[in-house]
């Protein structure tokens, strides 16, 4: 195996999902959610918008994309921890992705300690 700090975001995905598959289908949940909420909110977020490494606009289409992406194929995502890695974390909508993963364990007390290290080691090395 090799090194975290070699990880991809995709190996991060896939490990997050073999080691934990009974946390992605409340996790693919609460990240439809938190895009539907975001969107509802567009105004407030668009305007308190002040990250300067991406537009708000570039944000709104990694959260449709990732959004489209777990519509579509929701079932295969939690079966599978390819499709789950590849689909979702092989491009910039990791990205939101890691942020709504991020904010999964930490905005709220998750009832599985051990996942949310596992989430605190991958995302936050």
């Amino acid at each position: 195996m090799k090194a975290l700090t070699e990880f991809t975001n995709v190996d991060k995905a896939a490990l997050l999902h073999q080691l934990f598959p009974e946390e992605i289908p409340e996790l693919l949940d609460f990240i439809t959610g938190m895009c539907q909420s975001i969107k509802e909110k567009e105004a407030l977020y668009r305007f308190s918008w002040d990250n300067g490494l991406m537009s708000f606009d570039f944000w709104l289409r990694l959260l449709n994309s990732s959004e489209s992406m777990i519509a579509q194929k929701r079932n295969s995502l939690i079966k599978s921890h390819l499709i789950f890695s590849e689909q979702l974390f092989s491009d910039h909508k990791a990205i939101f992705l890691n942020h709504c993963i991020s904010v999964y364990t930490t905005a709220r007390k998750h009832p599985n300690p051990k996942f949310t290290l596992l989430v605190e080691l991958l995302i936050h090395p």
